[in-house]
């Protein structure tokens, strides 16, 4: 539900209760003027047929309503001094209806020739429950009018309104980090919008700027580290040719070359996750799993066979996902490589590829890993030097970037199931 509907709802429960409230007093005021009306009519025709009983005795033997509408009878005296004038509400046989019907009826005394007399004089009345049905019917279309003129206003008049808002709205969603896109003043007089537009203008370019320093200071890293960590290795290498070195020295230029070799692996590692992090993988494309995993088989031959794994494919469908070619190939190779890595010799790999997911599962240790810690960075089971502990991270991260669901599962062996369609 949009913005300019979403406060309908609110109004249609508080219209609601205000009809409601506004229906019951207006019945009672209504019935109220009514009753007024008819007593006002009944007072008057009172006076009249008393003072036609004065001029025409022959009024005085009316003693019935029949086709009239009041009737006289002789009372005493004492009866009629006690009398005074009532008005209320009574029902009578009409002869069209067939049916009793509520009337309004005078009754009061009246003295002519020291003789005493009633009179009762009655006036046809408004029936409640036809009032009360046509008043509802009335109200329930007078409220539903009312709902649709909001709801046309809303979309039609005060959608011009908030124009400016849903122009704002529209460049935030289109807006990407590293493609150059600013946010544009919109044209509004009203101060809110003004207010809102500057301050994700400022926010806006705040975020630009920090976006900018981390990627050149990613970049600058990825330059400065890689090559004196390179120059390093190559010296430590060319050292190690040399004749004069003692077999203690040339143990010890390994162990260094070692260490280096780790922290540029290290760095790299480092160096992707903040890259993955920061969106700076936007481009995107169709991605065939199955031919991916099928290449990266054919690239961790050499290395499976040096493990003496096995790397079995089984695939029961076609699996295509939109994303960053470079990223799909990391997220895959990341999670073989661990699996051979942390596999036993003469172990398995294998890989299920299905509809919409693909698991990658590996024979080695008997106990299971803990689920909270292994996607966490440089959290490392073994204790291999060359194992940077950021794999997982990486896998995490790539699996985070685009809402894939990723499963850690144990059976006896070690497992993980991506599922591109979560």
């Amino acid at each position: 539900m949009n913005l300019l509907n979403y406060t309908l709802k609110y109004l249609a429960f508080a219209l609601f209760g205000i009809i409601s409230v506004w229906a019951v007093i207006f019945y009672v005021n209504m019935l109220d003027e009514v009753y007024d009306s008819l007593d006002d009519g009944l007072d008057n025709y009172k006076l009249l047929i008393i003072e036609k009983a004065h001029q025409d005795s022959s009024t005085l033997t009316r003693t019935e309503f029949a086709e009239g509408n009041y009737e006289i009878r002789e009372i005493s005296e004492k009866s009629a001094l006690q009398m005074k004038d009532v008005h209320k509400d009574t029902l009578m046989y009409m002869q069209f209806e067939e049916d009793l019907e509520p009337v309004r009826i005078l009754t009061t005394a009246f003295k002519r020739d020291d003789r005493y007399y009633e009179l009762k004089v009655i006036s046809s009345m408004v029936e409640e429950d036809d009032l009360i049905e046509d008043l509802f019917y009335s109200l329930i279309w007078l409220y539903i009018a009312m709902l649709a003129s909001i709801l046309i206003v809303n979309n039609f008049l005060l959608k011009k309104v908030w124009k400016p808002f849903y122009t704002l709205l529209d460049q935030l969603k289109n807006f990407r980090l590293g493609k150059n896109q600013t946010i544009g003043p919109v044209d509004t007089d009203v101060k809110e919008f003004k207010v809102l537009n500057d301050s994700v203008i400022s926010l806006i370019n705040h975020t630009l700027e920090i976006y900018n320093s981390q990627k050149q200071f990613i970049e600058n890293a990825s330059h400065e580290i890689q090559t004196p960590i390179a120059i390093s290795i190559n010296r430590l290498e060319l050292l190690a040719e040399k004749s004069e070195m003692t077999e203690s020295g040339l143990e010890t230029v390994g162990q260094v070359i070692q260490h280096l070799e780790r922290l540029k692996r290290l760095n790299k590692s480092l160096l992707l996750l903040s890259k993955i992090e920061n969106r700076q993988f936007e481009e995107t494309e169709e991605i065939n799993i199955n031919q991916v995993i099928n290449d990266l088989k054919e690239e961790f031959t050499d290395f499976a066979d040096f493990k003496d794994v096995i790397i079995s494919i089984y695939e029961k469908g076609q699996l295509k996902v939109i994303m960053q070619k470079d990223l799909a190939s990391v997220l895959i190779s990341n999670l073989l490589k661990n699996a051979i890595v942390h596999n036993h010799t003469s172990g398995n790999v294998d890989i299920e590829i299905g509809e919409g997911y693909f698991k990658i599962i590996n024979s080695g240790s008997t106990v299971a890993l803990d689920e909270n810690k292994i996607f966490r960075r440089f959290f490392k089971e073994s204790a291999d030097k060359n194992n940077t502990g950021l794999g997982l991270a990486i896998v995490k991260a790539i699996a985070d970037r685009y809402g894939f669901k990723m499963q850690y599962l144990f059976d006896g062996r070690h497992g993980f199931e991506i599922n591109l369609k979560s």
